[in-house]
């Protein structure tokens, strides 16, 4: 690799990447193979891993700090879920062979403005020039205590089910920025392709949901397939209603023009909001997050001790075939 000055793989990341461990000692600058974590006494380590490739989970012309950002906040949002507080990150590349200085460098300030933001510096990783499209993988690392951890399998019949910020504006704006949802205005048309280009992971909501709820996930593959992912691991049904669903007004004035967005809102993903059950005892709970965070958590349904998930009012919304959601292998 060895474009506009780049040099080889070694020069790259001492010029681009090394920079950005400077905040972990225990990642020796880069110059090692493995790094070092500690961690505070009566801590346990939780690890999650995202690879996200050109054309798939991304637009191959999307800024690149914007991509950068993507692949930092969608590994940061699977710990969100499980309540832990960030301490590192790995990242490995496979960058095009074409791919230039500028390029580089708009990516490494995006990476460096994320890990400022979310106190997760980079502490190792690879890189390697390919042939095929940019494909980026990254491990987070994460803390939570010992006696504590938020995980999908904890869900229990009478749980309240909720959902932080709003949904399906991840999706409508892969469908935006493909020129889709005729008679959008520009303003709600921007507002969504940020929400799939850049999403939110919730941190400091999962942190204070360990103490109040029952099970969590992240809303990647789409709200119903994660919702049946928290249903399966927990042994558990789930009656949720669409006239529940937060929306925001950029996807209210999309599902306007066009009602037939519906499914995307339901089964579309890229939301990166926490999707979490709390039991019936602690609702004032989460209006007391919902409060200190400034963060609208809005309850769309129950937990059942059946099997599978009633959408009790889809009829209403013409919804006949609701697609569950995003799936690789399909």
């Amino acid at each position: 690799m060895a474009k506009d000055g780049i040099g080889d793989e070694f020069d790259l990341i001492a010029r681009y990447f090394a920079p950005l461990a400077a905040g972990a000692p225990g990642a020796l600058g880069l110059t090692d193979d493995a790094a070092i974590v500690d961690l505070a006494q009566g801590e346990r380590l939780v690890a999650a891993a995202d690879a996200l490739v050109a054309g798939i989970h991304f637009l191959a012309d999307d800024p690149p700090g914007d991509i950068a950002a993507k692949i930092v906040r969608v590994n940061l949002s699977d710990l969100a879920a499980m309540g832990a507080r960030p301490v590192g990150m790995l990242m490995t590349a496979v960058f095009p062979r074409d791919v230039t200085a500028d390029w580089l460098e708009a990516f490494a300030q995006g990476l460096k403005a994320d890990i400022e933001a979310f106190a997760s510096p980079l502490i190792g990783g690879d890189t390697v020039a390919g042939d095929g499209p940019l494909t980026l993988s990254l491990t987070a690392l994460g803390a939570v205590p010992l006696d504590k951890v938020l995980t999908r399998s904890g869900a229990k019949a009478g749980d309240g089910i909720y959902v932080s910020g709003t949904v399906g504006d991840g999706a409508l704006g892969l469908i935006a920025a493909g020129g889709g949802i005729a008679g959008l205005g520009a303003e709600a048309r921007d507002y969504l392709i940020g929400r799939y280009r850049v999403p939110r992971p919730r941190l400091d909501l999962g942190i204070r949901l360990l103490d109040v709820g029952n099970a969590a996930i992240d809303v990647s593959d789409g709200l119903l397939a994660d919702l049946g992912h928290i249903c399966d691991c927990s042994g558990a049904g789930a009656r949720i209603r669409v006239a529940s669903i937060p929306l925001s007004a950029a996807a209210r004035a999309a599902v306007s023009a066009d009602s037939g967005l519906w499914p995307k809102i339901l089964g579309g993903g890229d939301d990166y909001e926490l999707l979490f059950t709390v039991p019936a005892d602690r609702t004032g709970a989460v209006s007391d997050i919902a409060a200190a965070l400034g963060l609208d958590l809005s309850r769309i349904g129950e937990v059942t001790a059946g099997e599978g998930i009633e959408v009790e009012d889809a009829q209403d919304f013409g919804l006949e075939l609701l697609d569950p959601g995003y799936r690789h292998f399909r």
